[in-house]
């Protein structure tokens, strides 16, 4: 993998935050606004990118059960990552900001960020993108299982119905009904265009949703914060070795090993706020942590690449 291209993908994602942030700051959109584009994110364009990957993928029963395989990795490392994490610091959950860390430093943007950078560093590959969707679907699951418990320690609140039933969980299944199909081969041309543009959006769209809420933040108290480094750092960097290495030794081939190491080191997933507001639970350090991640993804996606 290519250490420029992976820093002028970043880049070029990071650069999507200026329209929102300076229009916020204009006052043409607002906090007000995001409720509003988040849905069409999320119901509109998120399933059409899952959709989108299936149908660039040639018929090959192979690839789709390495797609299968990329979820069950994905599983077992945020599963283990986060057991780890939960069982060295549950007795100092009393203070909000360790239940933030357990599932902060696990749980990425894998969609939205993961997906186009992946993408770009393996173009010979297009398996890759379609990778991003198992992952997708696996930190789903455990965003609203495991992730929920951490935050919360109380049982009753896990989700399985929306572990299972949301729009990325429903576009995957879409997207293989359509592979098995082999829905590339008659779908009119015009159709599959759209679908493919309208995920190509997805990035751009989520990154300008960050630039709205990045305006409306102190940018001082934002940076000055010692414990959302650390945060950070295991995002960053600590859990997407420890992903690697647990795949390194394994027979798979070096795309899927690449994937795994790139993927995993995502910014912090958007989720994260959201179970975080939901739930009470630190809303303003689980919004600064997504905030800063991703600005420092500039530097720690490119050096991962050097692995």
């Amino acid at each position: 993998m290519d250490f420029s291209v992976a820093f002028n993908n970043v880049l070029i994602t990071l650069l999507y935050i200026i329209p929102g942030y300076a229009m916020c700051k204009m006052k043409k959109t607002g906090p007000k606004d995001l409720a509003g584009i988040s849905g069409i994110l999320l119901f509109g364009l998120s399933p059409c990118m899952v959709v989108a990957s299936y149908l660039s993928l040639e018929y090959d029963f192979e690839k789709l059960k390495e797609i299968f395989a990329f979820a069950i990795v994905a599983v077992i490392a945020e599963v283990l990552f986060m057991a780890i994490l939960y069982l060295a610091l549950r007795k100092k959950y009393a203070d909000s900001k360790y239940r933030i860390f357990t599932i902060a430093s696990t749980l990425g943007n894998v969609g939205y960020f993961g997906l186009p950078i992946i993408k770009a560093l393996l173009p010979n590959n297009p398996e890759v993108v379609c990778y991003s969707s198992g992952y997708i679907v696996a930190m789903n699951v455990l965003a609203y299982t495991m992730g929920v418990y951490c935050l919360t320690e109380d049982k009753s609140y896990i989700s399985a119905k929306k572990a299972i039933v949301n729009p990325m969980v429903l576009g995957l299944i879409a997207a293989v009904i359509l592979y098995f199909a082999r829905a590339n081969t008659w779908m009119p041309v015009p159709v599959i265009k759209a679908v493919t543009v309208l995920g190509d959006m997805t990035t751009p769209v989520s990154m300008i949703v960050l630039g709205i809420r990045l305006a409306t933040v102190s940018l001082k108290k934002l940076f000055t914060r010692p414990f959302i480094y650390v945060i950070c750092a295991f995002k960053l960097f600590v859990f997407p070795v420890f992903a690697y290495a647990l795949v390194y030794f394994l027979p798979f081939s070096d795309p899927f090993k690449y994937s795994v190491l790139i993927l995993s080191g995502a910014p912090c997933a958007s989720i994260i706020l959201m179970l975080a507001e939901l739930h009470h639970s630190n809303e303003e350090l689980a919004a600064n942590c997504f905030l800063v991640c991703t600005m420092l993804s500039i530097v720690s996606i490119p050096i991962l690449t050097l692995l």
